[in-house]
């Protein structure tokens, strides 16, 4: 999948927010499964399960750190390929934050701070039965980040490929969500970021 395809699921996840948005005027109460009335009525009194706010609560920060390591490579990597494939990404996670950010605060859960996920690398995810994967450790960003030339895109490749396979079993464990824009976000992020994962190792390869 595309970034341009990604972002045009995340697109029309945001149109079912902005139909919620549009309903709620003049009324603030708000319940846990009102963000699915934009989306469908069908579905509207469906509540989103634990594993659904602890996914979102740890994909945020998951995507803000691929997001740093994405900024890193603008003055830093050599391979045009490595330039465009972090702006790709950065054009793909950065809606797709500001789309979990509105389903907590809908959903009257805690939207996680900017930094909090090297609070919760490698953390067990309880009701997920996993871990925030493929997090990289502070030493891990400073060494990235002291890196240039050939040299960063050759670490940057292969942190974000650990980056993106992590993300990849964490969206697996929602992809049977009861929610339908959590099925969606779930497999818009298994197939952009297996995509990509291809992609960096072609370029490993080369």
């Amino acid at each position: 999948m595309s970034a341009h395809t990604r972002r045009r699921l995340v697109a029309l996840a945001l149109i079912g927010l902005t139909g919620l948005s549009v309903a709620a005027c003049g009324d603030d109460t708000r319940t846990a499964g009102s963000v699915e009335s934009g989306a469908s009525a069908e579905t509207s009194t469906v509540e989103p399960a634990a594993s659904d706010v602890m996914f979102a609560q740890m994909m945020i920060p998951h995507h803000e750190q691929a997001i740093e390591m994405s900024d890193l490579a603008a003055d830093r990597a050599e391979s045009p390929e490595v330039l465009a494939l972090a702006a790709d990404i950065k054009a793909a996670q950065d809606p797709e934050i500001d789309l979990m950010s509105e389903w907590l605060e809908a959903w009257g859960e805690d939207v996680p701070t900017s930094g909090m996920g090297m609070d919760h690398a490698g953390h067990d995810m309880d009701g997920m039965g996993g871990s925030m994967m493929g997090m990289m450790s502070a030493e891990d960003m400073e060494a990235l980040a002291e890196a240039s030339g050939a040299a960063f895109d050759r670490m940057w490749l292969e942190m974000m490929i650990e980056h993106h396979e992590g993300a990849v079993v964490m969206a697996e464990q929602v992809s049977d969500s009861e929610l339908p824009e959590m099925r969606n976000l779930a497999e818009a992020i298994i197939a952009g970021q297996t995509a990509e994962i291809e992609t960096m190792r072609g370029l490993l390869a080369q």
